[in-house]
């Protein structure tokens, strides 16, 4: 159903009369207000964000040769029935796999990689493609690479000596001929012996900041332009695992990608209607690569770490009170790998990773959504050791993973208790459900915890269902909702939609904000939402009133107010989820408007709208409107989210 229908009665032209008070309520917009959540579902990490093109490089998958093929013979031997192990030197615990391959100077053998969901190929681009080689026989002469389109064609090629009896690195780049949507990468060899390979790897030379080996320019450029207060990373489920065994572990993921273990993902079979058994995690994007991106995009880094449960929906694996410790040090640890001298053990590390400068760490969360006795029992020990040593870090503790019902109530009762710094709420609703709780937080204990919205999604069908969409109407109520957010900033100081990231051949759950494939990306309705909220956070919260009262869903309208401080504006947020124009006459109280300013909208016509790679329906148009001195006359029309900046003169 639609989320007009509260308005379904208006007239069409309804007159809204507002007030817009310029007085100081003494709440600031905190610049965390609207942030990012990353996880690696959906293949947002390996086949998404991280620029990698080959899949299971490094053969350490728990089928080493998953996402590789012969076409045509079987010419490879893993490194455990080779006979060269004496020469993994360079080898650490996390890259133990290699696999021989017997050449025979034929032209008929290849060794094919899929990529992920094919490799997407740009014609005129250049990528870096390298490669681990150990030739001990010294008689296999080339290595050649190269892209095949879909029917086999050649579209770009190049190849390495493998000169060294020992491991050696080969490097070498490719320009393609063609653009390509799903590739592949073929290897095959000229010579007579054999000859021991591993990390074969491609990267567009093309990345975010130009950096080798990393991320993938158009994806990250998304996340600039949502002007991001913070960055929550790495998840999410992931970081409580399945089992204990499998929970996300940071010091397994910096230091050199070679040797960052490899594991399995959490979301590769979580649900019957989209089974990803190929689903890993190679770590190339690790906890050092996160913080350098927080960095790049200007956003506070939110790191999330296990506090040892499982996944309660899964296992519910616990550690021992008695055996947290190595957890607890996990934290401790991490903070240091963020924050301390470069004469640390952790500060050390960041440093020989190219980051000698802190990276200001303020912010860190214990586990994600647990509930019950359990979790707080473990958050007590947890924050009792980082306040103990780190007094100034605010620690994100969770509600669970409903924003209501007895885990919820139970949470919030201890953690207030506890005097919690920010409390993380989760919700997955319907559109009716978000413009329902516009109010939520107004009654909010303004002395308790802060609130962090931690992840929310207005959901189409059902959580969890498949066939949830990114349409507009799910977009609007989130703005809706929104409004109250911002209202209620003084307890609210964080909020990030979830997920972020979809591929359109490898995602397992809807909607998400951001979709894209191997060649390019496109904006939801839903992200163009949140990118406005983003652009226009304001600084200082001032109030919009209908009859004394927020403006709360009367007619069918939302609305929120800022000033921002720095540019001398007042930025007004209209959202109309009614099925009519609706006229709006604001009245300014305790100051004064310049004549004109800018009216940014979000709007459709068809609640069913959706975005796509070949079509944006629902994006924002800028237009000038005129106002007075005393107030701004504006109609907003149906189904449109409408900011309004008007100078402060």
């Amino acid at each position: 159903m639609a989320i007009a229908m509260a308005g379904a009665l208006c007239s069409a032209q309804q007159k809204n009369n507002y007030v817009l008070d310029f007085k100081d309520t003494g709440v600031k917009i905190q610049p965390t207000m609207y942030g990012i959540f990353f996880e690696d579902i959906n293949l947002g990490a390996d086949g998404g964000l991280y620029a990698e093109m080959v899949k299971n490089r490094s053969f350490e998958f728990d089928l080493p040769l998953m996402g590789w093929t012969q076409p045509n013979t079987d010419r490879l031997s893993l490194n455990e029935k080779s006979g060269y192990a004496h020469v993994v030197e360079y080898k650490k615990a996390g890259n133990k796999n290699y696999i021989r391959v017997d050449v025979k100077d034929d032209k008929g053998y290849s060794l094919i990689n899929e990529g992920y969901r094919g490799m997407g190929i740009k014609e005129g681009d250049a990528y870096n493609v390298s490669i681990m080689a150990a030739n001990p026989d010294g008689k296999v002469n080339k290595i050649n690479f190269q892209f095949v389109d879909e029917a086999g064609a050649v579209v770009a090629s190049s190849s390495v000596s493998p000169s060294s009896k020992e491991w050696k690195k080969y490097t070498v780049q490719m320009t393609a001929d063609k653009t390509v949507a799903k590739g592949k990468l073929k290897v095959s060899f000229a010579g007579t012996g054999s000859i021991n390979i591993d990390i074969v790897s491609v990267f567009p030379q093309e990345t975010w900041n130009n950096r080798p080996n990393g991320l993938r320019k158009d994806l990250v450029q998304k996340l600039y332009d949502l002007n991001p207060g913070f960055l929550r990373f790495p998840g999410g489920c992931i970081v409580e695992g399945r089992t204990l065994e499998q929970r996300y572990q940071w010091k397994k993921t910096v230091g050199s990608s070679d040797d960052r273990e490899t594991l399995i993902n959490k979301w590769n079979t979580e649900f019957s209607h989209r089974l990803t058994p190929d689903y890993f995690q190679s770590f190339g994007l690790g906890f050092f690569e996160y913080f350098q991106l927080a960095e790049d995009i200007g956003a506070e880094p939110l790191p999330i770490l296990s506090c040892g449960i499982a996944c309660q929906f899964n296992t519910a694996e616990l550690v021992p009170l008695s055996d947290l410790d190595p957890y607890v040090q996990d934290a401790l640890d991490l903070i240091e790998f963020a924050n301390g001298a470069v004469t640390t053990k952790w500060g050390k590390l960041r440093s020989d990773m190219g980051h000698p400068k802190p990276f200001n760490l303020k912010l860190i969360g214990v586990g994600n959504e647990q509930w019950g006795p359990d979790y707080i029992d473990r958050y007590k020990i947890f924050e009792k050791a980082i306040h103990g040593k780190y007094p100034a870090i605010k620690i994100i503790s969770g509600s669970g993973p409903s924003p209501d019902g007895e885990f919820f109530d139970y949470g919030w009762k201890q953690l207030k208790e506890l005097k919690a710094d920010i409390v993380d709420e989760h919700y997955y609703n319907s559109p009716e459900w978000f413009t329902k709780n516009a109010a939520r937080y107004d009654n909010y204990d303004r002395k308790g915890p802060k609130v962090f919205a931690g992840e929310y999604a207005a959901q189409s069908v059902a959580t969890v269902s498949p066939e949830n969409k990114n349409n507009w109407n799910c977009a609007l109520s989130e703005a809706a909702f929104m409004t109250g957010l911002e209202r209620n900033a003084d307890v609210v100081t964080m909020t990030s939609y979830a997920p972020l990231f979809a591929h359109a051949d490898g995602w397992q759950w809807t909607p998400d904000l951001i979709w894209f494939n191997n060649l390019e990306s496109y904006a939801t309705p839903n992200y163009y939402v949140q990118k406005l909220y983003g652009t226009n956070a304001g600084t200082n919260l001032i109030s919009i009133t209908a009859d004394g009262k927020p403006v709360t869903g009367q007619n069918g309208m939302f609305s929120s107010a800022v000033v921002d401080k720095a540019n001398s504006e007042v930025i007004v947020k209209i959202v109309n989820t009614s099925g009519t124009a609706q006229k709006a006459g604001i009245k300014v109280k305790g100051g004064k408007l310049a004549t004109s300013g800018k009216m940014i909208v979000l709007k459709n016509s068809d609640l069913a709208a959706e975005n796509s790679f070949t079509q944006e329906t629902v994006a924002p148009v800028e237009n000038t409107i005129k106002t007075g001195k005393g107030s701004i006359d504006t109609e907003i029309p149906a189904y449109t989210f409408a900011i309004i900046k008007v100078k402060i003169s």
